[in-house]
């Protein structure tokens, strides 16, 4: 049968990700140098540790505010970069926001100690007790060395999501006490009126921007689309289909291959929020998510009744189609990683090939769907199955299996072991980075 194939980016153009990269280091940039030109224009106090100290101070201000921005998940940003990567770039910041207030504490103390001939600690202690923000600026401290001890990849491992999310939330509290001792103390803010503006603006975009992502959005949403269940239905004894309908899901810019955190408005689940892959392309009338029984959240949707009101946030992720850069594709999924993919192609042009990795055949889930699709749209369907051994997906597999793979744009989604492995092979095999598409399931607070 004949494909309409949809014709790749021009050479030219620039990539969507390269564009919302490259405009996020750019804001950075020109408000790292309003901070010095402010700073400078304050004027430099004797000592040269309190200069020090007020300076890492200010981009310590700055730095807190660039996180907010990273964690608003604001939908051009997260379309363009996805949350895997935001999240990534929220968590070195997080450790860059910790060394910078660390830097501005310990410089500003030894400076005025210097000053007044006594210890640091003790100047530190007279500043909590005279000086009007200095100890909410300590107590705001004392919570970021908190989150980010509890970030650390050793304490992140052994913590539940539920529990690290709820210490992370403290956060917010550090930034409202860090922007009222920066009023309180700054001599950068309160040495000019346009100084003043600049960091009003600052912090009320960082903050808009949580409030806008966070809270509005996802309220606007669910009030005007009334998302509930229509239909539950078991893949295998251990993955099921949620089906969720509402009202002008038509006008939703939900896209193959993204996600949403999925609130199923339950007594006993309610509080619970998961993130799941959409199954199927969004057709206009109803959204389909397919988990696997990997933990007790996941494992109760099949128990969920037809009916039950839905909270959904979203939808999140950048991977989709939009980023494509050839005309035709490789699609590899492994396990219940299926399920972007199986989207993915219901959405694209042009030719595919479809690998599926799983352990057996009983753990295909949505194979006969995916077979179906790749008859309709004239695209290759492979099914390995075996024990998880990394040959199955060596170079020299997927070369057989795909010879061209250097000319496609390869979607990928799958366990974290499998996936390092395809990037391995596919970096073995010449294929450019910009045509390698996936996503990693990661949240911040």
């Amino acid at each position: 049968m004949t494909t309409v194939q949809s014709p790749p980016a021009p050479p030219t153009a620039i990539r969507p990700r390269v564009v919302a990269r490259t405009g996020l280091y750019a804001v950075l940039a020109a408000n790292a140098a309003v901070v010095a030109y402010f700073f400078a224009e304050a004027g430099f106090a004797s000592n040269a540790l309190i200069v020090i100290g007020r300076l890492t101070g200010l981009y310590g201000a700055l730095v807190m505010a660039f996180q907010l921005v990273l964690v608003a998940r604001l939908p051009w940003l997260d379309r363009r970069i996805g949350m895997d990567r935001l999240t990534s770039w929220h968590r070195w910041t997080g450790f860059a926001l910790l060394w910078t207030l660390l830097a501005h504490a310990v410089f500003i103390s030894f400076g005025y100690a210097e000053g007044a001939g006594v210890g640091p600690v003790s100047e530190l202690v007279d500043l909590a007790e005279t000086t009007e923000g200095v100890l909410r600026a300590i107590v705001a401290l004392g919570i970021i060395i908190v989150v980010g001890a509890v970030s650390a990849r050793y304490a992140r491992r052994r913590l539940a999501y539920e529990t690290w999310h709820f210490i992370h939330l403290y956060t917010y509290v550090a930034v409202v006490l860090a922007f009222t001792h920066q009023v309180a103390v700054g001599t950068t803010f309160t040495s000019s009126s346009a100084a003043k503006t600049y960091w009003y603006g600052v912090w009320g975009v960082a903050l808009g921007a949580v409030v806008l992502g966070r809270l509005i959005l996802p309220l606007w949403r669910n009030t005007r689309h009334q998302f509930r269940v229509s239909a539950v239905v078991p893949e295998s004894d251990n993955v099921v289909s949620i089906h969720i309908t509402g009202r002008d899901l038509d006008k939703l810019p939900a896209k193959a291959g993204q996600f949403f955190m999925w609130r199923f408005l339950t007594r006993d689940r309610w509080w619970q929020a998961n993130p799941f892959s959409l199954s199927a392309a969004p057709d206009g009338r109803t959204l389909r998510l397919t988990a696997k029984a990997a933990g007790d959240g996941s494992a109760a949707l099949r128990h969920v009744k037809v009916g039950t009101r839905v909270f959904a946030e979203g939808p999140y992720g950048a991977f989709t189609t939009l980023h494509r850069t050839k005309p035709e594709s490789l699609l590899i999924a492994g396990g219940v990683g299926v399920t972007p993919i199986r989207a993915i192609l219901e959405d694209i042009e042009g030719h595919a090939v479809v690998i599926y990795r799983v352990s057996s055949d009983r753990d295909a889930v949505l194979y006969d769907e995916l077979r179906e699709l790749a008859v309709a749209k004239g695209a290759e369907l492979h099914l390995i199955t075996g024990p998880p051994v990394p040959d199955r997906l060596a170079p020299r597999e997927l070369a057989r299996l795909v010879p061209d793979i250097a000319d496609r744009d390869v979607f990928l989604c799958g366990p974290p072991p499998m996936m390092n492995a395809v990037l391995r092979s596919l970096s073995d095999l010449g294929v450019p980075k910009q045509q390698t598409h996936f996503e990693r399931f990661s949240l911040a607070g």
